[in-house]
């Protein structure tokens, strides 16, 4: 596989590129709905697949780009637990080793129902036990980690891998309570990077635009990025004043699930690689494109052979947008012994299905 970070690697460096933690879901996904479900009718999806979700789909992510993995989370010991943990440690390489199978608790599941472009939800899980003394929350060493920042809910591992040296990169979910501060969110002092999407940010800031949101909000962590979904993003650097903003790769939506974690993963990869800033955003904006075309959450990740097959169907194309093309000109040296794809694994319709 591709290193990416092969030039900027050292023999002082850790084992470990990325560190995260958090909830694994085993995702069904139906896709090919015309329409959102109707009360009292029955719809028929023309697609399935089931994969690992939650968290799976950051750790999937990163991993298909290369970058050395490792996840702390719970397993179920049921038959979707033990499907999940062996597609990520045997057909991802995701480093399981700070993670466990709890003894009689069942695996969350979510199912995901995608059409015209969005996706409509459904889980159901149980709390976790606490972890045993020996795998307590204290994270490896890593070049970086991915935190999901919750208002009003610190997570003290976020300070210690700060501590320890890593560059924290932090996304946020929904604000329930509707207060949008950021004080809500004590974490965001430790991250490098901030990367909500624009009405989330826009919420934080009390802007009218993602663009001011990413100015504003670079007054209060060092990196701030508003992902604009299919119109790109942006972002601003709080040490050096920079802003940047790249638009989104046109692409035809086959199921978002997950896409946002590819964005976040893509963007992970460029920041450890230390590429440019405008660079860093389009290539996490491919990433998320190219997600957006298969079902299912974390094996619609892609990898690098499929990146390249990308890029060499866009630098042999006259007919392609130009602007494209030298956008992301970056990548052919990076790429030029991969012009040649190789498959990727997606989403099958039933976990039953042995491995090939």
């Amino acid at each position: 596989m591709l290193d990416p970070l092969a030039d900027v690697r050292s023999p002082q460096d850790p084992a470990c590129d990325v560190y995260l933690t958090g909830t694994v879901f085993l995702d069904v996904i139906f896709t090919g709905l015309d329409s959102a479900p109707v009360r009292g009718t029955e719809s028929w999806a023309r697609g399935m697949g089931s994969s690992p979700g939650g968290v799976a789909n950051m750790a999937t992510a990163l991993a298909r780009l290369g970058l050395r993995t490792s996840l702390s989370a719970a397993f179920g010991d049921d038959v979707y637990g033990t499907f999940c943990w062996e597609e990520l440690s045997q057909g991802e390489g995701v480093d399981l080793s700070l993670s466990r199978t709890v003894p009689g608790w069942h695996s969350p599941v979510t199912v995901s129902m995608a059409y015209e472009g969005e996706r409509t939800m459904v889980s159901h899980g149980h709390q976790a036990p606490p972890p045993a003394a020996a795998l307590s929350a204290t994270p490896p060493p890593a070049r970086a980690a991915v935190a999901s920042l919750t208002p009003g809910a610190p997570q003290e591992w976020v300070a210690r891998a700060a501590r320890g040296g890593s560059l924290v990169f932090a996304d946020v979910g929904w604000d329930e309570t509707g207060r949008w501060d950021l004080a809500t969110l004590p974490d965001l002092r430790h991250c490098e990077a901030f990367l909500p999407n624009a009405e989330e940010a826009m919420r934080y800031t009390g802007t009218a635009c993602p663009r001011a949101a990413a100015r504003a909000l670079a007054e209060h962590v060092p990196l701030a990025v508003v992902t604009l979904g299919a119109e790109g993003a942006c972002a601003a650097d709080g040490r050096t004043g920079e802003t940047a903003e790249v638009p989104g790769v046109p692409v035809e939506v086959l199921d978002p699930t997950g896409a946002g974690d590819v964005f976040v993963a893509g963007f992970v990869m460029a920041s450890l690689a230390r590429w440019p800033l405008a660079r860093r955003l389009a290539f996490a904006g491919l990433a998320a494109s190219l997600s957006v075309q298969h079902f299912g959450g974390s094996l619609s990740a892609p990898g690098w052979p499929e990146i390249a097959a990308w890029c060499h169907r866009v630098h042999s194309c006259p007919a392609l947008d130009p602007a494209v093309g030298c956008r992301y000109a970056f990548l052919r040296a990076l790429l030029a012994d991969r012009e040649r794809p190789l498959p990727l694994r997606r989403a099958v319709p039933t976990i039953g299905f042995p491995r090939p």
